[in-house]
């Protein structure tokens, strides 16, 4: 059982989000050797809450635990980030559409706001400011669906795209614009009360065309050369097809 400190937060819970906010903010970066007796002496704790937050973040996809080598911050890997975006997209229309009959109207016009906010940024564009509203508009939607495990695994992989990719924004700026667009449509079809499955698929598509926008962009470099896949709205990404 994990040490509880004074406030409340266990020893375990302040290594995960030390090392985490490490990553997020790329100070321990992909292939970072992760040492239990280091991290433990700059936490002023033993290794045994480092060890269990470590296990965390692996289950997480954020570290990664080789034979006679230890722990280390994952590495890049552009396919994971797309099967990531993928199970976004199944994971977050679900929680958005159940989601929506909780929201009140004070929480869609903060959403409302959030989006107002990312539309003034795309005079003076900044991938990581616009990346950074784009989560908050989200979470606000996602928030009150009555599954916390739902929420917590849309969380999870949020978590997750920011460690594959600063911003996918920065690839696609194009995108951004379509982006809030679609938040607008979104947000309509919350404040109709329309059916859960409406809610659910363009949430869910909301998620796709991010993908595919990037993968126009941005070619499967284990597959040069091929047309960029298209991702079906059950969350998978299908195999690419080559030119011809």
């Amino acid at each position: 059982m994990s040490e509880v400190e004074p406030a409340g937060l266990s020893k375990s819970q302040r290594a995960y989000q030390w090392i985490k906010g490490g990553i997020a903010r790329q100070e321990l970066t992909p292939g970072y050797r992760l040492v239990l007796a280091s991290i433990a002496t700059e936490l002023d704790m033993s290794v045994v809450p480092v060890r269990e937050a470590l296990r965390q973040l692996e289950a997480e996809g954020l570290v990664t635990f080789e034979r006679n080598v230890g722990a280390r911050v994952s590495m890049v890997d552009d396919s994971g980030y797309r099967h990531s975006m993928a199970a976004l997209a199944v994971l977050e229309g679900a929680a958005t559409a159940l989601a929506a009959p909780h929201l009140s109207a004070t929480d869609v016009r903060a959403a409302r706001d959030v989006n107002a906010l990312m539309i003034r940024t795309l005079e003076d564009f900044d991938p990581r400011v616009f990346t950074r509203l784009n989560e908050e508009f989200h979470a606000t939607l996602y928030a009150r669906c009555p599954n916390p495990r739902l929420v917590e695994l849309v969380a999870a992989e949020w978590a997750r795209l920011g460690h594959l990719r600063d911003s996918t924004f920065s690839f696609v700026p194009g995108r951004a614009q379509e982006s809030v667009a679609e938040h607008e449509q979104l947000l309509a079809l919350i404040e109709r009360q329309a059916p859960a499955a409406e809610i659910e698929t363009a949430a869910r598509r909301h998620r796709c065309n991010t993908l595919e926008a990037y993968l126009d962009t941005c070619p499967d470099p284990d597959h040069p050369g091929e047309a960029p896949a298209s991702l079906h709205l059950d969350g998978t990404v299908p195999t690419r097809r080559t030119e011809r």
